[in-house]
């Protein structure tokens, strides 16, 4: 398993390279350069061509993907110039709270979508699957965004449950550690209901699916003939063996949920790395955007390798040649 995991790992390298070939040649087809959010009306045309000198973007492309992955290298991933500051810097104030809105979605999808799909699937073709049909039915038609504003109204404007924007209260900063978490689930419970309630569905879907048919699978009915209780059953090796596909998902899940917060974070205003991807593409923050974007990507290579690791660890009978 581990020669595995490391083979996996060193496939990475390659990806990665390719990945930063791409994501540089989109940003330089892009119209307009990293200076193209700064340019007012009353700037000199003269001191604009200066700028871009000084900078570097009438380099040709080659020089310009050389100095940027020798910076990366080094750890320097450019300056921002919309907010003028290091890139690392401000995207060390967003992440958190996105890593944060994060981690609370997914165990609000799983804490969601286990206990519906097994009740789906054990107590398929009754009243209780029926129920969940209908949400799984409401949840595939119905946008994350567009839920999202659903949930902003009625729960932020209307009723005034919790907050509509921001990740926490100013006014409670000075009022300890437990004061602050505390306000910063409340800030993050409308944008992490709005993509673990949808989210969920999927998960749902392939439980149910799962359950019955590991219920009409052969060793079942042998089981059954032998007079095993069917409670023992589905404790023991059907819910058992329908949990274990879920596996291959888990870091698809969660980079799915890091890469979703790009609009949601918009829609209720949350600080985070998305709000902040959206700010740099409109004001063609280059240094920013790439950054960003080469962040997902990889996020997305990583979360292929986290599932590949969780399936070997939950079966080790499982090898991935």
């Amino acid at each position: 398993m581990w020669k595995t995991m490391v083979r996996r790992t060193l496939i990475l390298i390659p990806q990665i390279f390719i990945l930063s070939l791409l994501i540089f040649f989109i940003a330089d087809f892009m119209p307009g350069d990293a200076l193209s959010g700064l340019i007012q009306p009353d700037i000199d045309p003269a001191r604009i061509e200066e700028l871009r000198e000084m900078h570097g973007l009438n380099d040709p492309w080659h020089i310009r993907y050389v100095r940027w992955i020798h910076g990366i290298s080094q750890g320097d991933f450019g300056l921002s110039m919309q907010h003028h500051v290091s890139v690392l810097r401000i995207v060390g104030e967003r992440l958190p709270n996105t890593i944060r809105l994060s981690i609370f979605t997914v165990i609000l999808v799983y804490a969601t979508s286990i206990p519906l799909g097994i009740i789906a699937g054990r107590y398929n073709a009754t009243w209780k699957e029926k129920i969940i049909s209908y949400y799984l039915y409401f949840g595939m038609s119905l946008p994350t965004i567009v839920f999202g504003f659903i949930l902003l109204y009625f729960f932020g404007f209307l009723l005034g449950w919790f907050p509509i924007s921001g990740s926490v209260d100013v006014r409670v900063l000075s009022d300890g550690w437990w004061a602050i978490q505390v306000s910063r689930i409340q800030h993050m419970v409308l944008p992490a209901a709005a993509m673990a309630l949808l989210g969920a569905v999927g998960i749902v879907q392939f439980l149910r699916s799962e359950i019955v048919d590991n219920r009409n699978s052969d060793y079942v009915t042998t089981a059954r003939a032998k007079g095993v209780p069917l409670k023992v059953l589905y404790n023991r090796h059907i819910l058992r063996n329908s949990l274990l596909p879920m596996a291959n998902g888990i870091g698809f899940v969660i980079v799915g949920l890091l890469s979703g917060t790009i609009f949601i974070e918009q829609v209720f205003g949350y600080p985070g790395m998305g709000q902040l991807f959206i700010q740099s593409i409109n004001s063609r923050d280059f240094s920013l955007a790439n950054f960003l974007i080469m962040f997902y990507a990889i996020l997305t290579l990583l979360g292929a390798l986290i599932s590949d690791i969780a399936l070997m660890v939950f079966d080790p009978r499982i090898r991935i040649k």
